[in-house]
């Protein structure tokens, strides 16, 4: 299921821990699938039980505690919006708002044609920079008026 490419990654997760210790590069391999497959099915989380040699039942609690990792499928491009009181003080329900009336769903929702899946989201830890969302996990966005959240609507949908 997963390519040798993101095995090779997790082989390099792995070698950070004493052997007894595999188990420490659980959540790293599971970004790792993640970025790959776009979300963690069931198949491949035993998958990287088995590779790392734990227990799927760790694994998967491990999915299904942290809210980075997605357990269905979702959009091309998830985007959370930092809901927590500071950014929705300092315009984060406003954003929110803007990206389900742009794209014509709630919260927990994905496009019908795929391509965006909505979020809430907790602290970013960049309170000072409200809004705040993340896309794909990997990007943030900071300051985001409607003119900011237009643009990048445009640009994800291209």
């Amino acid at each position: 299921m997963l390519s040798q490419e993101t095995y090779k990654k997790i082989d390099r997760e792995l070698a950070k821990y004493p052997a007894d210790q595999r188990q420490s590069a659980v959540m790293a391999s599971l970004a790792h699938a993640q970025v790959e497959l776009g979300w963690l099915s069931p198949e491949t989380m035993q998958e990287i039980a088995d590779y790392i040699g734990m227990p799927a039942i760790a694994v998967q609690e491990v999915a299904t505690f942290y809210n980075m990792y997605n357990i269905k499928p979702v959009g091309k491009h998830k985007i959370t919006v930092c809901t927590n009181l500071p950014c929705a003080l300092s315009g984060g329900e406003r954003a929110g708002q803007r990206i389900k009336d742009a794209l014509g769903i709630g919260y927990r929702d994905t496009t019908e044609d795929g391509k965006f899946t909505l979020l809430e989201g907790e602290c970013m830890g960049a309170c000072g920079d409200a809004p705040v969302m993340l896309v794909n996990n990997h990007r943030m966005c900071s300051f985001m008026s409607d003119e900011k959240i237009d643009a990048l609507l445009e640009e994800l949908n291209k």
